[in-house]
């Protein structure tokens, strides 16, 4: 059995986002996560952490990645796991979310992986949930525009064991000059990212159109979300914006760039996929005008020639997309493992 890190800072029953996460909340994830990562690949996997606990997805919007990377989480560490499939179930006949996740409440499930394409869903049902006198813990799998916190956190480890595989915590990423391309309005994917590597003392650039990247983003971290008093973290890196994107990449350590979601272009958001491209799209030219080689990420799926091309993705000698895949096992074990701990407690 892993023998567990200091808990005693722990003490989230839900995880909704990362507003409220400490330098030292993000410190027991990766070093958690570090430790799950190490564990042999053959052989026996399981580990009995989370035995006798029911772990259950409710995904009420498509996820391969997300969905599929809990469920093994959760296998690896024992828990009994179930699907919710919005095709087959009562929503179809009128009920509640809340009543659907108090059903599966009722059937004994301890932690709830909700993913929802309305923002707020997973807290709300949280709130309702514990309103209820349910001790069931709420897990954010993403929500609207609003968090996605485990891919962040996975994003934060593939840094982390990127620039320093021996130690991969937060000194990894201090001073880093952290790239974000793309469609940043409507990234849950890049909210989550801002405030984790800003509070791991990164420095971001976000890079991308005026109509996908509005001016105000260089102020999201400046305050804490409604409802939050205070920022856990007392020195953050610094975010900038900046529309060229060769400008952006001068001294970069790495690249993140996010998903195009074709169906802005019925927005008249961008004017052409080719365009977009041309513009904001890389390839191995133009990571050039970093002055060394530089890792790229990018939290899938990928549409190919728009925002990475075909040749960049497959380089694993650059391209960091299926490390973060593979990362994205132990990250969520370890929330997992720290939710069971708090419940334990």
């Amino acid at each position: 059995m892993i023998a567990r890190p200091p808990l005693s800072r722990w003490s989230y029953r839900h995880v909704l986002d990362l507003a409220a996460f400490s330098q030292e909340d993000y410190a027991t994830v990766l070093e958690l996560a570090n430790r799950f990562r190490a564990l042999p690949m053959s052989g026996p996997r399981r580990l009995p952490a989370l035995q006798g606990r029911l772990v259950t997805t409710l995904f009420f919007e498509p996820s391969t990645r997300t969905r599929s990377s809990f469920e093994l989480a959760a296998r690896r560490l024992s828990a009994d796991v179930q699907s919710f499939s919005p095709a087959s179930s009562a929503l179809a006949k009128g009920e509640s979310l809340l009543d659907t996740a108090r059903t599966y409440v009722a059937m004994g499930s301890d932690v709830l992986v909700v993913r929802h394409g309305c923002s707020g869903v997973p807290a709300l049902l949280a709130r309702d949930l514990e309103r209820a006198g349910c001790k069931v813990a709420v897990l954010n799998g993403g929500d609207g525009l609003h968090s996605h916190p485990s891919q962040a956190l996975l994003d934060l480890f593939t840094l982390a064991r990127h620039f320093n595989p021996d130690a991969p915590g937060l000194e990894a990423l201090q001073r880093r000059r952290i790239v974000i391309v793309g469609d940043l309005l409507h990234s849950r994917v890049a909210r989550s990212n801002l405030w984790a590597l800003t509070a791991c003392g990164a420095d971001v650039v976000l890079c991308g159109p005026e109509s996908l990247l509005p001016q105000g983003f260089e102020q999201f971290v400046s305050a804490p979300p409604p409802g939050q008093q205070l920022d856990p973290v007392p020195q953050r890196g610094s975010l900038r914006l900046e529309r060229d994107l060769d400008r952006a990449l001068e001294g970069a350590d790495a690249v993140m760039t996010l998903r195009l979601q074709k169906e802005r272009m019925r927005h008249h958001l961008i004017t052409s996929l080719d365009a977009y491209h041309r513009r904001y799209g890389l390839n191995h030219e133009r990571l050039q005008v970093c002055g060394k080689t530089v890792p790229v990420l990018h939290p899938g799926p990928v549409n190919r020639g728009v925002e990475l091309s075909g040749d960049l993705l497959d380089d694993a000698s650059v391209s960091l997309v299926e490390e973060q895949v593979r990362n994205g096992i132990p990250v969520r074990m370890a929330l997992l493992y720290l939710m069971a701990a708090t419940e334990d407690g």
